[in-house]
């Protein structure tokens, strides 16, 4: 006799007795055991996977592949209490999202006007580049306005900061300090102090006793500014997160902690050099492409409303290998200086160092130079590029300005004096046109310069500057001599 089907199953007919086949029972098992299959998925991309893994192939993260369960129990949300009724937009009282500033102008340029009551800031960047410092001075002129402000330290002691705050004169009644590594004791403290404004320094060493693991591992993370941010909210307290960054510059942690914060600042600066600039990355309160600019020194940190003379050399006499040009960080234009040296090599491959520089960009401006500028004496040479005063110059627009400084180099002949270069030079050797470039010629003639290259049709130019279109690095190279450096000798031996 044929065999039944029973629902999905097949079966016998014995005696009016169904008798399931083991086939069916296998296969019913193993659906399952399939659906209680545990998944894993990674926490910062979400890609998902039926195995652990180190890395996430999709994001290349390492370290974020975490098990969220089999197959979820079936849920449903019943609908609640309302906490405020929804009202039309109009009717919203937007007073209470007014910016209140910071006390320090190149920080509020960064935040768009100040702080925002509620609003979670995070402030990330390298060890010792002046975070601490920077929040520090921030509590305490906010302190200064009668403002309570609690500023938590979980790195060093209170005596430590105590140190630091007499060195930048940050003390006052107002400012209330306190060293706690708990996040029930620093949610004990807003309840204690009150505070209008909280620093925590940093996120990544407060833990909560209620999850597991080490402080700065993710679940840690992620309760710790959960947390703050619902304390923030309900308070309507600022709120200062300062944040580490990984080798690779990347800040550490979930990138979850980067979508629950409402700012994220990138605190960026050489330790070996005075100037620190803070950039936006993120600002649901302003713009994110304003840049303020700070320096750094022994008696604390203090804002650089014109940071244009930390990139210059001041001389009476040109020096060749030199060039200036004018940058824009965010909305800023600043003038900065860049320097190139050539020399006979030793070795059979010529060296190649940069500083402030990228690298791709200046070897590409050696390459048109000696093919569509005609200079050939660079590539045998020793060749060392750099900027002043610690600036990184990497945006296109400083390529004119690096071509003309290796080309000065090469032939030991300067640049007239008083002269910037603005401009992108593709490889075919043409000056490509560049945004801002009326903003970056009024900042050039308000520091002095009378001189610019510029590329084609650039706009209104200020009274009493000298503008040069050129086209091409021909046009550009124009402005120096055309007896080379190689050239030199040749001739003065012949005259011999």
């Amino acid at each position: 006799m044929r065999p039944a089907r029973v629902g999905a199953v097949h079966a016998d007919r014995r005696g009016g007795v169904v008798v399931p086949h083991l086939y069916g029972d296998a296969m019913a098992a193993r659906t399952k055991s399939a659906k209680d299959r545990p998944s894993y998925r990674c926490t910062e991309c979400g890609w998902t996977t039926a195995k652990w893994l180190g890395r996430c192939p999709e994001c290349q993260a390492w370290g974020t592949v975490e098990e969220f369960g089999g197959a979820p129990a079936v849920r449903t949300t019943a609908a609640g209490r309302v906490s405020t009724a929804a009202v039309p937009i109009g009717q919203v009282d937007s007073r209470t999202a007014t910016a209140r500033s910071t006390g320090v102008g190149e920080l509020d340029r960064v935040l768009g006007g100040g702080l925002v009551p509620g609003a979670v800031v995070l402030l990330a960047g390298e060890p010792g580049v002046g975070k601490s410092t920077l929040l520090l001075d921030v509590a305490a002129k906010a302190a200064s306005d009668d403002h309570r402000t609690l500023y938590v330290t979980a790195e060093e002691s209170a005596s430590q900061v105590r140190l630091r705050a007499d060195r930048i004169k940050a003390i006052n009644d107002h400012l209330y300090l306190a060293a706690e590594t708990d996040l029930s004791a620093v949610l004990g403290h807003l309840d204690a102090v009150k505070p209008s404004l909280l620093i925590l320094d940093s996120v990544q060493t407060v833990a909560s006793p209620e999850i597991d693991g080490a402080p700065g591992g993710m679940a840690q993370v992620r309760e710790v500014a959960g947390a703050l941010i619902r304390a923030s909210k309900e308070r309507g307290m600022a709120t200062l997160l300062v944040g580490h960054v990984t080798k690779d510059g990347a800040i550490a942690g979930p990138r979850l902690l980067e979508h629950l914060v409402d700012v994220v600042l990138s605190f960026e600066g050489d330790r070996h050099a005075r100037l620190r600039l803070v950039r936006g990355v993120k600002n649901r309160y302003g713009a994110t492409d304003e840049v303020g600019c700070f320096e750094l020194h022994d008696e604390g940190i203090t804002g650089l409303a014109d940071p244009s003379g930390l990139f210059l050399t001041r001389r009476d006499v040109a020096v060749p290998g030199t060039c200036l040009t004018v940058t824009l960080e965010g909305k800023r234009p600043l003038v900065a200086e860049v320097q190139a040296l050539t020399v006979d090599s030793q070795i059979p491959s010529p060296r190649r160092t940069t500083s402030g520089l990228e690298t791709s960009r200046v070897s590409m401006m050696l390459a048109v130079l000696e093919q569509r500028g005609r200079i050939s004496a660079l590539g045998k040479r020793d060749i060392y590029s750099a900027t002043v005063g610690g600036v990184k110059l990497t945006e296109p627009a400083a390529d004119l300005a690096v071509a003309l400084a290796l080309a000065s180099a090469a032939s030991d002949t300067p640049l007239p004096k008083n002269l910037v270069a603005i401009g992108e030079v593709g490889l075919a050797g043409e000056v490509r046109r560049v945004t801002g470039v009326q903003r970056r010629l009024a900042e050039a003639h308000r520091l002095g310069f009378t001189h610019a290259l510029v590329p084609t049709d650039p706009g209104r130019v200020p009274a009493g500057m000298k503008v040069t279109e050129v086209a091409d690095m021909g046009d550009a190279l124009r402005v120096l001599p055309r007896r080379s450096r190689q050239e030199a000798p040749q001739e003065d031996n012949a005259r011999r």
